[in-house]
Parts: structure tokens; sequence; C-alpha cells
């Protein structure tokens, strides 16, 4: 591990409030409609590392989002790259980027634009945030497991709004996070619109909850509910979706119906205290997951902490420690610098984007932490 390359992260200033911060200079062109396009052909530079030589050593700045897929593959969005990475969790571990770096893309559509939090379906499809672009992308899987096509499933390139309808006519506002319930619908945390929208397997864009520009921390139904730059998002096997409410520092929960409730967290303090939900609370959580049996974990991004709510509601630091910095072992030793995504695999696995440390780490359900991927320095 290249140790300059970590502790020159102590300089590095974070995105205070949007993923999205860096937009693009020049926009993709707008699209009429969705145009699948073929992503770029896995580099040749692709790096690999055996397993007791970790960690994988990559060019990843940036980790936004995190995804793992039944077939034993994690997908690692470098926002300021513009990159994703598909990574082999199989020894040797591998990784190959979506499109390679430097490489041209085959169409204008296929270049990401800040890509931040994924998800991975059930066929193995990688859903994508596309922030700095406004849309959500899908890449569909193949039968070897590679990326096959790049689908721009809802939004306009480029283009933000607040629009509900079939996927090119509807608008998002720096989109941050996904979450794919079992019958393949879509949910989208709207961070600029202050929304959670919801995408059927056809395609049609509709917002579940909250009002577009109305900022708030109220619960209630669909449009009466109010959120503060909802960051992540994930789904439960009942269809629960949970957001993580960045601006109210709280956890926020929506039934199918769009009934919105408050989990755990209070929009009047970001601090940190374990405890009864009613009374925990979070430095602007930014992303999490949910496991089989019910668990949430979150990514507490300003008090470097994974942190863990129970099924009946009680509020514990999982992994890390306040003061942050880079250290792997057991959980309450370990130490990250602002996570920002986290995913659970069937094993219940976490995969954390550690993103000021320019790392991916791994968290077992014992709490043991090791670093799998990290930046590879100047």
């Amino acid at each position: 591990m290249k140790l300059p390359r970590l502790l020159s992260l102590a300089l590095f200033t974070p995105c205070a409030v949007l993923c999205a911060a860096e937009t693009p200079a020049t926009p993709p062109p707008n699209l009429a409609a969705p145009v699948p396009v073929k992503p770029a052909a896995p580099t040749a530079a692709a790096k690999v590392a055996t397993a007791d030589s970790l960690p994988l050593h990559v060019a990843l700045d940036t980790p936004r989002g995190v995804a793992v897929d039944g077939a034993g593959k994690l997908y690692v969005s470098d926002f300021s790259a513009n990159v994703i990475y598909q990574v082999s969790l199989t020894p040797p571990l591998s990784a190959v980027a979506i499109p390679a770096p430097g490489a041209t893309p085959p169409a204008a559509n296929s270049a990401f634009g800040g890509p931040c939090e994924m998800a991975v379906d059930a066929q193995g499809n990688l859903y994508v945030a596309d922030a700095d672009n406004h849309v959500i992308r899908k890449i569909l899987a193949s039968k070897s497991g590679a990326p096959t096509e790049m689908i721009l499933l809802a939004g306009n390139v480029g283009v933000s709004g607040t629009e509900d309808g079939p996927g090119p006519a509807a608008r998002f506002g720096t989109p941050t996070a996904v979450a794919v319930d079992a019958a393949g619908n879509v949910y989208v945390a709207d961070n600029q619109n202050a929304t959670v929208r919801k995408i059927t397997p056809a395609g049609v864009v509709s917002t579940l909850a909250g009002k577009a520009g109305a900022v708030g921390n109220v619960d209630g139904t669909g449009a009466e509910a109010r959120f503060s730059t909802p960051r992540g998002i994930a789904v439960d096997k009942a269809g629960n979706i949970f957001v993580a409410d960045e601006g109210n520092s709280n956890i926020r929960k929506i039934t199918p119906a769009g009934v919105v409730t408050t989990v755990a967290g209070s929009s009047t303090e970001t601090a940190f205290k374990d405890g009864p939900a009613k009374d925990a609370t979070f430095g602007a959580p930014r992303g999490l997951c949910v496991d089989a049996a019910g668990n949430l974990f979150i990514a507490d991004t300003n008090n470097n902490l994974v942190r863990k709510i129970t099924p009946d509601g009680t509020v514990s630091a999982f992994a890390g420690q306040i003061a942050g910095g880079m250290a792997d072992g057991p959980a309450k030793d370990a130490r990250f610098s602002a996570p920002r995504a986290i995913a659970v695999d069937a094993a219940g696995n976490l995969y954390l984007a550690d993103s000021d440390n320019s790392a991916v780490r791994k968290i077992t359900p014992a709490g043991v932490v090791t670093t799998l991927l990290v930046g590879m320095g100047p």
C-alpha cells in the first residue's frame, strides 16, 4: 500500500452537499430516446493481485458507489474519473474499467458524468445513478457476466428537471443513488429535487415520495412527505424503501404505498449517539444497505463510521472510529475516512466506498475489516 498517497488524502476536501459537485463543462448532447451502446472493451491494463497480496491497486480516486452481484463480482464507481470498475472477487482479484480510461466512447451518451451509487438486479444487470448527467443508466449482463450494452433507462443526458413520465421524457436533478426490488422496480434518490422516484420495469417514472423543490423533514404519505438532500437508498425483501436523508441526518422508511416515517436520527442534531432509534444521531449519512435479516447498515459519513440498525430499532456503531483514518483489523479498531456508500452480499459481507482514502473496504459478518482496492497514487 502506498502510504504517501494515503497520508496526502488529509488535504483532500470532500463534496459538502452534492455528490455531483464537479459538473462536466460540456454535457453530452441531449437524447430524444434511449439509445443502447456497447461499453468499451475491457482494458488490457487491468490490474491483478493474488489473494495474499491485497489490496489491489487501481487508478481509483473518488469511489462514490459500490454494488455486488450474486456471481462474485463487485462494481465500484469512480466519480472523478467517470469510470466504473468491475472487480472479480474470486482470487486472484482483477479489475477492468467500464469504459476503459482514455478510451473513446463509441457514442456520446456512453460517457458517464459523475457516476454515484449503483444496484444490481437478480439477472445481474447493473443500474447506475449518473449524477452530473441527470440520468439513470442500465448496463446489461451477458451469460459470461461481462457487460454487454448500456441503456439510458430514464432521463435526458445533461438536462435536469422534475418531470415524471416514460423514460426519455422524465427528468431528474442530480440523482445520487438507486435500488432495485424483486419485481424489477428501480428507486432513485433524486438528490437535488429532494424526492424519491420510482421507475417501473416498463421505464415509466413517477414520484413516490416528497415534493420537488420542497425541502424539509416531514413524515406523511407521498407528496406530503419532505426530505433534505436524500443521498442513499436501499430496498428490503418486503419492498420497503430506506433512504439516507443526508440533509436531515436521519434514516427514513417508505412503504410500497408511499407512507414515509423516520426510522432513526434527528434533523435538529448532527452528531453521534447510539441507542434506541428515537434517540440516536448521525453525521450526514450518505449510503445504506439492508441485509437478508432486515438489519440496516449505514455509511455515517461525517462520523467516519459504519452504523447498524437492527429490526428492533437499536442503533450501534458497527465498525470504525470517529477520529477517522486508514486501518484494517477488528471492526472497533478499523478506521475509515468519509465513507459514502455501502453494499451487502448474500453471505453478509459488507463493501464500503471509503471515499477520502480512495479505497474500497470489506467487512465480514464477524467484523473483520480488510482493504480490497486502493488508489495507486500519483
